[in-house]
């Protein structure tokens, strides 16, 4: 089983579109899959959106009351694949954005590396020319300030939120990490999580992936200035143990 972990907050403009795509994919290369959507306190039309797509689709809405965070619904999110699975072994979380930023094509690519023994995958983004200079500016330097921190050299782009894992990392990860597992938000929670997620897996694969720009549907809500602040107050929180040897694999289930 595939769990798609979608955190959302005033994306009634793509996240159905969204989807509807990643079922589109799945119905050329088949998988059971699990649509899982955090509603983060939103205050559009989402939550009729997804209303209305939960009578085709396989999935579920988790409402926050009040806007947590991308970081709290991702966890949320996470908690309930762990809780839901008996495979843990063998089923896979996804974290894919709302806005339509990932590509739902790379999907298939994402199940090839799990399917071929890996336990994390990462979908580093590459943004347009035309995005915005503070928006490059950021993802390019930005990770400068918490590189040492989150410890994944083989990672150049931290911040991209398109993350795959199989399910037993991903448990041992919020046992690991506690409750809350995600202690910071926005860019920081990025790198949080797959800095995090890598210490629970045996084997990391990235891949690339362009960034889309031009399907977003709303403006964007990045402040470079503010997530740049944010990344280096967030430097403490972000001071992960040292990766050790790789766990030993549990037997498949």
């Amino acid at each position: 089983m595939l769990y798609v972990c979608v955190p959302s907050h005033d994306e009634a403009a793509t996240v159905g579109l969204l989807l509807w795509r990643i079922r589109q994919v799945f119905s050329q290369a088949p998988r059971e899959y699990e649509f899982l959507v955090a509603d983060d306190g939103s205050t559009d039309a989402t939550a009729e959106v997804l209303a209305s797509y939960q009578r085709a689709l396989p999935l579920t809405v988790v409402r926050q009351p009040g806007r947590l965070g991308t970081a709290r619904s991702t966890e949320a999110l996470l908690r309930l694949a762990v809780a839901r699975s008996d495979r843990l072994k063998r089923d896979v979380a996804v974290v894919m954005h709302a806005d339509f930023a990932h590509a739902p094509a790379m999907l298939p690519d994402v199940m090839r590396a799990l399917d071929g023994g890996t336990d994390v995958v990462v979908v580093e983004g590459r943004l347009p020319d035309a995005a915005p200079r503070g928006r490059r500016w950021l993802r390019r330097f930005g990770p400068l300030l918490v590189r040492s921190r989150i410890g994944v050299p083989e990672v150049t782009d931290l911040f991209t939120g398109f993350v795959a894992g199989r399910l037993v990392c991903v448990r041992n990860m919020l046992r690991a990490g506690g409750e809350p597992c995600l202690r910071t938000d926005g860019y920081a929670a990025r790198a949080e999580l797959i800095g995090r997620l890598v210490r629970h897996g045996r084997s990391l694969e990235v891949l690339q992936s362009a960034e889309r720009e031009d399907l977003r549907q709303r403006a964007s809500r990045l402040d470079p200035s503010a997530e740049a602040m944010a990344l280096w107050r967030a430097r403490a929180a972000l001071a992960l143990p040292p990766r050790d040897a790789a766990p030993p694999r549990e037997p498949a289930a």
